[in-house]
């Protein structure tokens, strides 16, 4: 098996691991998860041009990401229809944000997706306030005060081939607001409150970082997830062939 096709079903199984329906927990891929969905949004955040005063480094919302899964898991490429529905979407955030990624498994990382709205920025003028083309993903990427994320993959093979998954990411509080830039341009980290630290460029509150579960939110959404594993690669995995 080529070098190539096991790396492809390594991430097949931590993408099943992660996506999973089953009550079994994967403590270490749900980790590991987190932390490239935080990575490639924080760095990016820590980035902008023109540089941001104001940034916030973002943190994980376990309940953002049950929002995120149960929209995920039906399987649709448009956005959640609570966003616009005050606290429909999250027990203590008014309005949340969205973003979507729609691809193929091959090509699919939290990296790669927050990087393909980070490109958006091509499109966005923060003098004006405007997009030539689709920029809005990018300003949710980059609001400033938005400082929880959390994100969900499901893989939907019926939408487009036998390895398409959709990439959910919600944001707290939302972005997006009309004629306001996305973040306040200066220095990194001049407009930090006194509760805040900076962190690579970004303003950083531990108080704010604290992790809430969210045991009794249960968001809508509950088609059934479509999970599509390559048995065989779940075999060489489990068997440490490669």
């Amino acid at each position: 098996m080529a070098l190539t096709e096991k790396l492809r079903c390594l991430w097949t199984l931590g993408l099943c691991l992660v996506a999973g329906r089953s009550h079994a927990r994967a403590p270490a891929a749900d980790r590991r998860f987190r932390e490239r969905c935080l990575d490639a949004h924080n760095a990016l955040r820590a980035r902008v041009l023109p540089p941001a005063a104001d940034m916030r480094r973002l943190s994980w919302d376990d309940g953002l990401a049950k929002t995120a899964k149960a929209w995920a898991n039906t399987c649709r490429f448009e956005h959640n229809s609570c966003l616009s529905k005050s606290y429909e979407c999250h027990p203590t955030f008014q309005y949340i944000g969205e973003n979507i990624w729609l691809g193929g498994l091959s090509i699919f990382s939290p990296k790669s997706a927050v990087d393909a709205w980070f490109n958006e920025t091509e499109y966005y003028d923060y003098d004006t306030l405007s997009c030539t083309k689709v920029c809005g993903h990018y300003t949710q990427v980059v609001w400033a005060n938005s400082y929880k994320v959390g994100c969900a993959v499901t893989m939907c093979p019926k939408l487009g081939g036998y390895e398409t998954v959709i990439f959910v990411c919600n944001y707290g509080p939302a972005g997006n607001y009309p004629n306001r830039p996305p973040y306040t341009r200066g220095v990194p980290c001049s407009l930090c409150t006194e509760e805040e630290t900076c962190t690579n460029n970004l303003c950083r509150n531990k108080k704010l970082e604290k992790s809430e579960k969210y045991p009794d939110w249960n968001p809508q959404g509950t088609a059934p997830q479509h999970i599509s594993c390559n048995p065989l690669c779940l075999v060489l995995v489990l068997l440490r062939l490669f």
